[in-house]
């Protein structure tokens, strides 16, 4: 079992220390020591530069910890304290961040809309001094919530762009759709293009369009909905909603590619698991949230 604090309070001069008792990685340690956090919370504890073994700052998760090393977790910086009521900062690193949108905030806007994602990560780099801004890797749309990722330079940004399918190696959705799915799996392929009113058109044959496919795993059913993991091949604008619009199972409360059923006062659509190559570490990045808890409002005996 490992120890208790020697210190109970977060201060400025007053940080937790704790004595080691049994060997173990610094990862585990942090997780047991702060109330079974997450791994990525303690990653990000490691990343902020607040952890240090025997007075010495390491950030490498899988540190091996002696009996009677002196683990210390100093006051939480301004990144630790940031929250704001429509992103939530997952990881971050001096490179780039991953967040967790709600619902109803655009990405980005080139009306320099107040509220976006890319203008409150720019306002949270001033608040905690950093010399950088948000460049956006990829896109949600306003009511689809979930996990994004954004770099701080055009450069990290650009590794993304350049090399975007073996760098970020995979991509998955919840999704709330109207109907009993037919089938338990599938995949769906079509080209994917944009009239003048910018309403996007499945075909499937080339309409000059591009080229998009979507796989489905249904993960439970009844009559009248069903929830289903989608994950990506290809990163086209709106694709999961035309995609399941076109096998007759529209998306819940999708008001462009929908039949009308707004049940769950919102668009169903989750980005739940993001999994990508870090451009400069090598290191492999997954993050998974979970799904909003209204998407099980359709299935009471799930």
């Amino acid at each position: 079992m490992s120890g208790k604090p020697e210190k109970k309070r977060h201060s400025k001069n007053n940080p937790l220390k704790f004595t080691v008792t049994e060997p173990m990685e610094l990862m585990d340690f942090l997780m047991k020591k702060f109330d079974g956090i997450s791994r990525t919370k303690a990653k990000h504890m490691l990343a902020n530069g607040i952890v240090t073994v025997d007075e010495e700052r390491t950030t490498q998760f899988n540190y091996i910890l002696k009996p009677g090393m002196v683990v210390t977790v100093g006051k939480p910086t301004a990144k630790e304290r940031f929250k704001n009521p429509w992103l939530k900062i997952v990881y971050e690193d001096k490179y780039l961040l991953v967040i967790d949108k709600k619902e109803g905030l655009l990405t980005n806007s080139p009306t320099k809309e107040k509220d976006t994602a890319q203008s409150i990560l720019n306002q949270y780099f001033i608040a905690t001094q950093q010399r950088c801004r948000a460049h956006t890797i990829h896109r949600l749309d306003r009511d689809t919530s979930g996990l994004m990722l954004f770099a701080k330079d055009k450069r990290i940004a650009l590794m993304f762009e350049q090399d975007w399918k073996n760098t970020v190696y995979d991509r998955r959705y919840v999704a709330v759709v109207c109907g009993e799915m037919e089938q338990h799996e599938g995949k769906i392929c079509s080209w994917l293009k944009d009239n003048k009113a910018f309403i996007t058109y499945s075909s499937p044959t080339d309409n000059g369009g591009k080229y998009a496919e979507t796989f489905y795993e249904t993960l439970i059913s009844n009559k009248r909905y069903s929830l289903v993991e989608l994950k990506l091949e290809t990163g086209r604008k709106n694709q999961i909603r035309v995609h399941m619009q076109d096998i007759g199972h529209p998306v819940v409360g999708d008001p462009k590619y929908g039949n009308g059923d707004n049940s769950l006062g919102r668009l169903a659509l989750h980005a739940y698991l993001l999994c990508f190559k870090h451009p400069v570490t090598k290191e492999n990045m997954e993050f998974e949230t979970p799904f909003p808890a209204v998407f099980e409002k359709p299935f009471p005996q799930r």
